[in-house]
């Protein structure tokens, strides 16, 4: 369990946070309990599970690019991680324990915790460092450092960051009360750990330019991110 002097959280409120957060979207899912699908715990992804799925996504990409594939496969993982955390963490001031983080052996990116376990931090800053822990040094870290593919460690944190700010920007769209709070945390977690010079906010919103660019311009068809360094292509 994370070491913090933030109080556990009521199971019945972890569990009400999930369900609320998911409303946002699909990415916001994290589900709690067995309901039927297979599971596995996430740590089994950055241990033999990662190749397989990499190669997946670069057949369906159509990429000869490993890590074009991998780099893709890490900021769908990161976005699906951050999304439910920063919902629970905005919405209710809840930061799920995400330590038994199971993922589903057929479909990897779907989540499920086998209890509802979390976390009420005391003040912005814990909630900011507990999100952080529990998604990049619990998950994101460990599966960078899995890859069975070469993917630069800035490219890597440019991607949790991209997906960081993306969760929160759809937060602030679908409820716009937590505009102020969203681009609060999202500045506190830009300057937390390995996210730290990895990009900048611009404009009054949740507009992020990243420092790094996520390869998807390599992809068949793919084009630059709204968010990418890379200067647009002339006409």
């Amino acid at each position: 369990m994370v070491q913090s002097a933030a109080r556990p959280a009521d199971p019945d409120l972890v569990r009400r946070a999930l369900a609320g957060a998911a409303r946002t979207g699909p990415y916001f899912v994290l589900s709690v309990g067995d309901d039927g699908q297979r599971w596995q715990p996430a740590s089994a992804l950055c241990s033999g599970g990662l190749a397989g799925l990499i190669e997946s996504t670069g057949a369906q990409l159509r990429v000869t690019e490993a890590r074009v594939a991998a780099s893709t496969v890490q900021l769908g993982y990161a976005a699906r991680l951050w999304s439910p955390v920063l919902g629970c963490a905005l919405q209710d001031g809840i930061v799920p324990d995400l330590t038994e983080l199971r993922t589903g052996v057929a479909t990897p990116m779907r989540l499920n915790l086998p209890e509802p376990r979390g976390w009420r931090p005391d003040g912005e800053e814990e909630l900011a460092e507990l999100a952080y822990r529990m998604v990049m040094t619990c998950h994101l870290e460990p599966l960078g450092a899995g890859l069975p593919v070469k993917v630069a460690a800035g490219l890597l944190h440019g991607n949790a960051a991209a997906a960081m700010t993306g969760a929160l920007r759809v937060l602030a769209c679908t409820r716009p009360g937590l505009g102020r709070p969203a681009r609060a945390l999202a500045e506190r977690l830009l300057d937390t750990g390995v996210m730290r010079g990895t990009g900048e906010l611009t404009g009054p919103g949740l507009e992020f330019l990243r420092r790094s660019c996520c390869l998807f311009y390599r992809v068949p068809g793919g084009g630059l991110c709204s968010d990418c360094p890379l200067p647009e292509p002339a006409l």
